[in-house]
């Protein structure tokens, strides 16, 4: 991922290459090449993501020097990214923070036997029921019709056949390595609190909207707090996207690998533009699309 990014931008090569230097070791490589065993390791998928996300949004505002942006959201990890494009964290800190992260969160997954599931085609409250019976966690609710649940790995499979008896469509299993945004992760929580402790936070330049509130971040020491909290809280997307778009935001961007943001959009709200930036060709189409919008 990122790759053909940096083939064809020396701004963009020169970010991966101060990834390196503040990691020291070949991030963009792993990136570039992978195997992917080694690139899906929490530990460096997390960082990777974070650093192809900014070179994305680094190479829109090239191409597009007058863009302006208001608000800014992040699933998951992605928040940091946010965080960073709002000018609450350098993008050195932000690197390494979420390094730290996701070698925090590996380390919870090697410690206890975890899983995931999506469940399609149930509301929320009775997704509820079945995290309830089960003994499992909402972990991502991200549009209508598509909830992620996490826990202990023999619960999960418990829980995907009880969701289909209340009426799931689906209930697959995902391949990762362990139980996300669960409670099964709290041992990561006070070592990225430390971690988080050492980082030069600032109160954010505009609209960030958190993961755990689905409400915009406050201050500095909120924001530690926030984030913290959200390695073992449900990623509530759907809601904080129905905030932005009852603020009056009909414009949204993609930033980073995949488009998965997109498609939950589409669910959500689907009169609003939406665009994404994962490659070359993904950042061809949004800046002629904004041209074109601009000119119109």
């Amino acid at each position: 991922m990122g790759k053909d990014l940096a083939q064809t931008s020396t701004a963009a090569k020169a970010w991966f290459d101060k990834a390196n230097e503040v990691l020291g070791y070949d991030l963009a490589s792993i990136c570039f090449n992978g195997p992917e065993p080694e690139l899906t390791k929490t530990e460096n998928a997390q960082p990777g993501i974070f650093l192809v996300s900014w070179v994305a949004f680094q190479m829109l505002r090239e191409r597009m020097p007058g863009l302006s942006f208001q608000a800014t959201a992040g699933l998951s990890l992605g928040e940091f990214t946010g965080l960073a494009a709002a000018g609450t964290m350098s993008f050195e800190d932000g690197l390494r923070v979420v390094r730290e992260r996701g070698k925090f969160m590996q380390e919870a997954c090697e410690a206890t036997r975890g899983g995931m599931a999506a469940v399609i085609g149930l509301d929320e409250a009775r997704t509820r029921e079945v995290c309830a019976q089960a003994g499992v966690a909402l972990a991502n609710l991200n549009c209508p019709g598509q909830i992620v649940i996490s826990g202990a790995a023999d619960k999960i499979a418990q829980a995907c056949e009880l969701a289909k008896t209340k009426g799931a469509k689906r209930a697959l299993p995902l391949t990762v390595a362990g139980a996300y945004h669960s409670p099964l992760m709290a041992s990561a929580q006070p070592k990225l609190e430390e971690e988080l402790m050492r980082t030069d936070l600032c109160s954010p330049t505009l609209t960030v909207v958190s993961n755990v509130t689905a409400r915009p971040h406050e201050g500095a020491e909120a924001i530690r707090t926030r984030l913290v909290e959200q390695v073992t809280s449900p990623v509530r997307w759907e809601e904080s996207m129905r905030y932005l778009l009852s603020q009056g935001f009909s414009c949204f961007i993609e930033l980073g690998p995949g488009s998965a943001l997109s498609g939950f959009m589409k669910r959500i709200d689907k009169s609003v533009q939406m665009f994404n930036v994962a490659d070359v060709n993904s950042l061809d189409r949004t800046v002629q699309a904004l041209a074109d919008a601009r000119s119109s």
